[in-house]
């Protein structure tokens, strides 16, 4: 049987651990014949988990709300790396300095959904107003491009001169920044705007019930093969650059090591306690989750935690 891994970004650095685990055969010594789909945007992946269209999907801890409400159905395995892990990057010519949130007024960001979300919690908690300060946040002209990772359509859009700037993975902020045209203005893994905003969210890889209850064997299979991954990109990061040249455009396979090389300080795969908490403060604040307490034992599938190190 085939076992399909969802991916809402594929030319990424973002669910890197999941490609290179595919790619570079982990899956296959667990005995597990997988395969990466993209699937965006991100609320649609998590649709195709929920609808029995794929088995895993690689992305944001918190977006299986969207299809599975208060978690009911599906289970986080383990976490990719950690924090909040998307970039606010800006046209160069725009007069902001890195870190600061106070001069968006009156730009144009795209923003996928799903991301998006984190953006706008992001920014309420800075305490800036989205509406008063005529803060646009979505789309970019033309919308979703089919096959097309948005960071990387992101990026273009910015280059083209059709947006300001925008949200997305590092991967499109790195095309755009080394093009010349743009520069960062956030990064919250790495200190830039509120504190509690690295909780909000951070790449996961997560399961259905169904699959836990018919087939708990490769879910523990497919926890390993990303332990694995997570470890042999940190022992050989160059692994990366093997992966990316099987899968990436030429620009996109060029950059895709160092940017795994920057990431590698946060691939753990423990999902820790301040997280699940951050992230259902974020969730109930953005009106994704309703109702009584959600226990960590909600969110994770808490039987497969002595394999998170190794």
């Amino acid at each position: 049987m085939k076992y399909i891994v969802a991916q809402p970004d594929l030319v990424s650095n973002s669910y890197f651990p999941a490609l290179a685990a595919v790619e570079l055969g982990f899956f296959q010594d667990q005995g597990i014949d997988a395969e990466i789909q993209m699937i965006s945007p991100v609320p649609d992946s998590f649709a195709a988990l929920r609808d029995g269209k794929c088995h895993f999907v690689a992305g944001p801890a918190h977006a299986a709300l969207w299809a599975f409400p208060r978690w009911e159905g599906a289970r986080i395995l383990c976490a990719l790396s950690q924090g909040m892990y998307w970039f606010l990057v800006v046209r160069k010519d725009i007069d902001i300095e890195p870190g600061d949130l106070t001069g968006l007024s009156g730009l144009t960001l795209a923003a996928a959904p799903g991301p998006d979300m984190g953006f706008r919690q992001l920014l309420i908690s800075a305490g800036i107003d989205v509406e008063k300060e005529n803060i646009s946040i979505g789309l970019p002209p033309g919308g979703l491009i089919p096959g097309t990772s948005f960071g990387v359509s992101a990026a273009e859009a910015l280059i083209e001169g059709k947006i300001d700037g925008f949200w997305a993975n590092g991967m499109g902020a790195e095309v755009a920044i080394t093009s010349g045209i743009a520069k960062k203005v956030i990064d919250v893994r790495r200190g830039d705007g509120p504190k509690e905003a690295f909780y909000f969210t951070q790449p996961s890889f997560t399961t259905s019930q169904n699959v836990l209850d018919e087939n708990p064997e490769v879910a523990a299979g497919a926890v390993r093969a990303i332990v694995k991954a997570q470890k042999a990109l940190k022992d050989n990061v160059q692994l990366a650059e093997e992966v990316g040249a099987k899968l990436f455009p030429d620009k996109e396979a060029a950059l895709i090591t160092r940017l795994i090389e920057r990431d590698l300080p946060y691939y753990d795969a423990n999902i820790k306690n301040e997280f699940i908490n951050g992230m259902v403060t974020f969730v109930r604040k953005a009106g994704l989750l309703e109702g009584g307490p959600v226990d960590y034992a909600d969110i994770v599938a808490t039987e497969f935690t002595d394999l998170w190190n190794g």
